[in-house]
């Protein structure tokens, strides 16, 4: 289980939204029964007041659209 027991993480965030750009992996919040759980995305596009992350590496169509913050944030309604 990831976070017991020691070891690196395997994922190296960008936490800094000010230079945030495609390709980076960020850990993302989600609103509502979520808001407890982090997620790690990739970021697919970066806009001046959201972001879009790809929410399952598998399947391209799956994008959340984000606050634009050091740990995004996603509503509920979009997942």
């Amino acid at each position: 289980m990831m976070g017991m027991g020691g070891g690196d993480c395997p994922f190296e965030f960008n936490f800094d939204a000010a230079t945030f750009k495609v390709g980076d992996v960020v850990s993302y919040r989600v609103t509502g029964s979520l808001a407890d759980m982090p997620f790690v995305g990739t970021l697919l596009e970066v806009h001046d007041d959201h972001v879009v992350i790809a929410g399952d590496p598998n399947d391209p169509a799956v994008r959340y659209r984000a606050t634009r913050e050091s740990r995004p944030v996603v509503d509920e309604s979009e997942i």
